[in-house]
């Protein structure tokens, strides 16, 4: 609206019948609503000038907004170049964006992309307008929220999904998207890079990515193609055909080419294995391989599964993909009530949901609330329960979800008394009352597969101390092809010290939104979608998964015969006190010593607690998979061999003496190795090369002399020994030994920290903890356990420990075998317990959390996330119950969103147990309850490299 050229204006009028439906949101305000139908229609620059300065006086600023963005952002930003020359336009539309950068961005632009690298904000606003028209159409909505999402151009793909699923279910949603591509900038040119593995040439391919990756304009990129293909660009060429194709706008009748290893979504592709149905799961299938389908099958799926309680699995899987549950909601200005609630979890918790919502009650106040498969007559939403239903249009748009179900329904109750007081009973479809849309809409009452809508009819009351918690990624503030996570490394001096990192990262498909970072291995299911075919990838530099080698087909149909009954794969349940799994056909268990109701009196007096009923006394060997058992006992019983451990503790042992590196220089490198270490050794050293200049990499580590050094090449050229990895700290100075939860005597709180094991007590480990009520007599009993200031904290006691901690705490199964075959197809290196606890790190997303862990004496991964402050405050104890919970649910679920990731997709299992509970964190706490090891300060692990 602000250009003078006449391309523009003619623009406003190509752009009026979108134009108009923003200019309706001002109906109750005619003098409004005639400017800004005037301002669409008009042909003259002058008059259009004069009408965008008037247009404050007559609209108040919201309403002025919904107007002009459809024109600022269609006609300032996509068409055209603004010209400084234009200043005029500064007293326009460009005073009404949001952010105050946006607003200058405007002013001063040069070129469209000065403000499309600016006014992200104001996309997300204009993509909740276009996506309001889809209603509760699920799929229509997601794909329409996926143009405006990304920070580069939109991939054919995920316009062709619009086009083809939206067309029969709003034409002005099509058309307000089209307006939005079609003048969208040229695609970012790495998003063609998959094309350069259609040539045929090993030489053509490396130049074609070496182009797309470094020039920018068109014209470069095909002058350079020719030069370094040596070929013309023939359209019967695969590489040319794939290009070119790649560039332009999607039109029906056009054959996308995805990249070829994931498929579309490799992440929503992994959840079809999850559908109950056959026909749910060749949909699902269908829509997320290697093409989009058709827009019968998108139909076919919203009506038979998008809303089927049977298919309840899939679909919070891809809820999952779609949104992950984060703690955390703040910064809404429409659905307030939802702010400040820092231990609640929710899916979309943003300006553009916040945005959808006020959009939904204005779609229902028309009358009518359109669902897939049915719609729902209401009254006047304005007059009755006004407040109940903007809880509930909020509550589908910010989607709150528990940490087990995540499922993101009202609860059935609430939908009763809803349509029972507003819906318009004259007009529902026959035969349906309440009730029965209720039962296919809400059909459950269970609090935790439901969302209360009585908790979002107030505010919270938690008022200031939700700064206590902090979620640095949530919303995200990276760009789309980067993955967010907490900082927790700290920053060098000199740098612009963030909470969080955006690092580089690879989509699992053309049209998905879920990032895996970049160097990681990972998990996606087969091309041809086949249930239970996975290939292992790496996510390269160039942001695709690449270096793809297939796995063994699993059969996740067989099933486990347990007691004569028959346990199909996935399932968890118990034996005696043993929590065990199916997978795949095998039994997997944890090795508990139980006792049964059938026990007599003598075996309960004799009984320890311990694998194998071994005795307490705490005599250490060493396995050789690097963990340390309190007894040649508990080692045999938990599978090995007189042959395969050492009287004495692992970390005593000098692995570097003799050197076993010839002319290199040993390091020790303590490790505990998960997989089998028959056929991958569990070596506890490295050998590296004796540098003369070593580099500037900043690792650092600390000596015995606590002299802290940048790296261990550093470190070790000064004639040193290692203390432990990270930064020296002053509390670490004096050298008091501190026995881990893993039964390991290390030298210094701060060894134990580096290996990322809590600490149990101080003074070297003399004990092992029985898990027994019935044991008399156990030697934790003469354990100095640190005072533990715990009103109102209820401690957990990890598996072997001797002393109670305030943590929320994992215990974990997993599958060998897997782990064997990861470590097989990929660096041939064991995967050890420091791996999996380095990756389930970056999914806790509040600082004031971090993860221990170790491998526990009856073989299940031991997970604790601690709260880090000195003196943890309720929220930060039970926010880090709630990271616990929720991975323990992603495990359960086999969700993606772990799942996808190398090596935690072989955890198979797990049960979660808490050491605090706030009744409902909306409601204002008493006296700040403290829970803490006393001078166990973990406000200080901040500091350390590995914190």
């Amino acid at each position: 609206t602000g250009c003078s050229d006449s391309s523009s204006i003619s623009s406003v009028i190509l752009f009026r019948g979108d134009g108009l439906s923003c200019c309706y949101h001002a109906k109750d305000n005619l003098m409004c609503r005639d400017v800004c139908e005037q301002i669409l229609s008009s042909k003259s620059d002058s008059r259009l000038k004069h009408l965008l300065q008037r247009a404050p006086e007559y609209c108040p600023e919201s309403m002025v907004r919904f107007s002009c963005y459809c024109n600022m952002y269609c006609n300032f930003i996509f068409k055209g170049v603004l010209k400084k020359s234009d200043g005029w336009v500064g007293l326009g539309c460009c005073e009404l964006a949001i952010a105050v950068e946006c607003r200058q961005a405007c002013k001063q632009a040069s070129s469209k992309n000065d403000i499309l690298k600016v006014c992200r904000k104001e996309y997300e606003v204009l993509g909740s307008i276009c996506c309001s028209y889809a209603g509760h159409h699920t799929n229509c909505r997601e794909y329409c929220q996926a143009i405006f999402r990304t920070d580069s151009s939109p991939g054919p793909s995920q316009i062709k999904a619009v086009e083809s699923y939206c067309a029969s279910i709003s034409p002005q949603l099509i058309h307000c998207v089209n307006n939005y591509t079609q003048s969208y900038p040229m695609r970012n040119p790495t998003d063609s890079l998959y094309c350069c593995d259609r040539a045929e040439d090993y030489a053509c391919q490396t130049a074609c990515k070496r182009i797309l990756m470094s020039m920018k304009t068109e014209l470069e990129i095909v002058d350079g193609l020719i030069e370094g293909c040596k070929t013309m660009p023939l359209p019967q060429d695969p590489l040319w055909q794939c290009f070119l194709e790649s560039s332009r706008s999607i039109h029906p009748g056009v054959t996308v080419h995805p990249p070829p290893s994931t498929g579309l979504d490799g992440a929503k592709l992994h959840c079809c294995s999850k559908a109950n149905s056959s026909t749910c799961r060749e949909l699902c299938t269908k829509l997320y391989s290697t093409s989009w389908g058709s827009s019968q099958s998108w139909q076919e799926f919203d009506r038979f599964c998008e809303y089927n309680a049977v298919e309840v699995s899939m679909l919070t899987c891809l809820a999952d993909v779609r949104e992950p549950c984060q703690l955390g909601c703040r910064n809404l200005s429409y659905c307030t009530n939802f702010n400040n609630r820092p231990t609640e979890l929710f899916r979309s918790c943003n300006s553009q949901s916040d945005q959808g919502a006020m959009n939904d009650m204005k779609l229902w106040e028309k009358g009518s609330i359109k669902m897939p498969f049915i719609n729902i007559p209401v009254l006047d939403i304005n007059k009755c329960q006004p407040e109940m239903w903007k809880a509930i249009a909020c509550s589908l748009q910010i989607k709150p979800c528990h940490s087990k179900s995540r499922g993101s329904i009202i609860c059935k109750s609430d939908c009763v008394e809803i349509l029972k007081k507003c819906g318009d009973h004259n007009k529902f479809p026959e035969g349906h009352s309440a009730e029965s849309i209720c039962e296919l809409l809400s059909p459950t009452d269970d609090l935790e597969n439901c969302i209360p809508l009585d908790t979002y009819l107030s505010p919270s009351s938690l008022g200031n101390i939700v700064e206590d918690v902090t979620h640095p990624c949530n919303p995200n503030p990276c760009a789309a092809n980067q993955l967010c996570e907490v900082n927790r490394k700290g920053c060098q001096s000199g740098e612009l010290c963030l909470p969080y990192l955006c690092v580089p990262g690879c989509k699992l498909g053309e049209a998905s939104d879920f990032i895996v970072r970049q160097g990681t291995l990972i998990q996606v299911p087969s091309s041809a979608g086949d249930v239970g075919c996975y290939k292992i990838c790496t996510c390269g530099h160039t942001g695709l998964l690449e270096n793809c080698v297939e796995m063994h087909c699993v059969d996740l149909q067989k099933s486990c015969i347990v007691g004569g009954q028959k346990k199909s794969h996935g399932t968890s349940f118990n034996i005696d006190c043993n929590v065990c799994s199916c997978f795949a056909g095998n039994l997997i268990c944890s090795t508990r010593q139980c006792l049964t109701e059938h026990s007599s009196e003598d075996e309960r007096r004799k009984f320890t607690g311990l694998p194998c009923n071994c005795g307490d006394q705490f005599v250490p060997v060493c396995g050789q998979n690097g963990r340390t058992y309190p007894s040649a006992c508990i080692a045999r019983c938990v599978g090995l061999q007189d042959n395969q451990f050492e009287f004495g503790s692992c970390i005593s042992k000098d692995p570097c003496n003799p050197n076993p590196c010839k002319n290199q220089r040993c390091i020790p490198k303590k490790q505990v190795c998960l997989t089998s270490f028959g056929k991958f050794k569990c070596s506890q050293h490295e050998c590296v090369p004796r540098q003369l200049n070593c580099d500037q990499t900043q690792d650092p580590v600390c000596d015995t002399d606590s002299v802290e050094y940048s790296n261990m090449c550093t470190l070790y050229q000064k004639g040193k020994n290692l203390a432990y990895r990270g930064s020296c700290q002053p509390f670490c100075k004096s050298v008091e030994p501190v026995c881990g939860h893993n039964g390991e005597t290390y030298s210094s709180m701060c060894a134990a920290y580096s290996d990322r094991v809590a600490v149990d007590y101080y003074g070297p480990c003399q004990a092992v903890g029985v898990l027994s009520d019935y044991g008399f007599h156990t030697e934790c009993a003469f354990v100095k356990c640190p005072q533990l200031s715990a009103i109102g904290c209820k401690p957990v006691i990890a598996p072997g420990a001797c002393c109670p901690v305030c943590a929320g705490m994992l215990r974990i199964l997993y599958d060998k075998d897997k782990l064997d075959n990861f470590a097989k197809v990929t660096n041939k290196k064991p995967i050890t317990v420091l791996d999996i606890l380095e990756k389930l790190r970056l999914h806790v997303s509040v600082p004031q959390c971090d993860v221990f862990g170790y491998l526990s004496i009856e073989s299940e991964i031991v997970i604790l996330i601690i709260p880090v402050d000195q003196k943890p405050k309720p929220l930060q104890i039970e926010a880090c119950n709630k990271e616990a919970e929720k991975i323990e649910s992603l495990i359960n679920s086999d969700s993606p969103t772990l799942a996808s990731h190398v090596p935690l997709s072989a955890l198979i299992a797990s049960q979660v147990q808490v050491s605090f509970s706030i009744s409902s964190p909306s409601v204002k706490v008493g006296p700040v309850l403290h829970c803490l090891f006393i001078s166990f300060s973990f406000t200080l692990l901040k500091l350390m490299y590995y914190i």
